[in-house]
């Protein structure tokens, strides 16, 4: 079963970069605009876990606090944030869901319903490799809950690689494939008390 040390840090969100255009580097107040205007989304994914292993899915967005991550076979675990908790669920496990609250996972920054990156003690690193931006974000009333490191290209602003730090030192990578921006998304889909499955799952 998924643990929230193998969750949480998996909850990065990241499209291939092969292709990128490049771009001058991305101030905060330009990402910050385009996370606010992500309100939907959806697409696969690869996730890279902290020890190596390899997982793949399908993740749903829809902003402000809803996230939801399905997993492929072999997998068993479905992982949904809403209503201000994160609930891991595991079909082969006898053991009640896991439950944690959003508000202590460094998600929430970009989960929030207005992000403002431009906030003091937010962002601890801001850079540019010539090609994609990186922002690494924190909580700033509580920096032990880990951090976020944000990958960006421009001309259209994208998010390319989002990465989660926890306060252990783990890490974990997802990237995902041909992301769909927009659309309706159930409500029904992020019930953390019904997960049941997707439409066309």
């Amino acid at each position: 079963m998924l643990s929230l040390k193998t969750f949480i840090p998996a909850c990065v969100i990241a499209l291939s970069v092969a292709g990128a255009a490049a771009a001058d580097k991305l101030s905060l107040n330009e990402i910050s605009q385009y996370l606010n205007t992500l309100r939907t989304a959806q697409g696969d994914f690869t996730q890279i876990n902290d020890d190596g292993s390899i997982s793949t899915g399908e993740i749903f967005i829809k902003r402000p606090g809803r996230v939801r991550f399905e997993y492929n076979a072999p997998e068993t675990a479905l992982v949904v944030a809403g209503a201000g908790a994160v609930v891991i669920y595991d079909s082969k496990s006898n053991a009640p869901p896991e439950t944690y609250p959003l508000a202590k996972t460094p998600l929430s920054i970009i989960l929030a319903d207005n992000v403002n990156l431009g906030r003091a003690r937010m962002v601890t690193g801001h850079d540019y490799d010539g090609t994609a931006t990186t922002v690494t974000a924190q909580d700033p009333e509580n920096p032990d809950y880990g951090n976020i490191q944000l990958k960006f290209t421009g001309d259209p602003v994208q998010l390319r690689q989002w990465v989660i730090n926890d306060s252990s030192g783990s890490s974990t990578t997802v990237v995902l494939g041909d992301l769909k921006v927009g659309g309706q998304l159930a409500n029904r889909m992020f019930d953390t008390g019904s997960p049941g499955k997707a439409p066309g799952r």
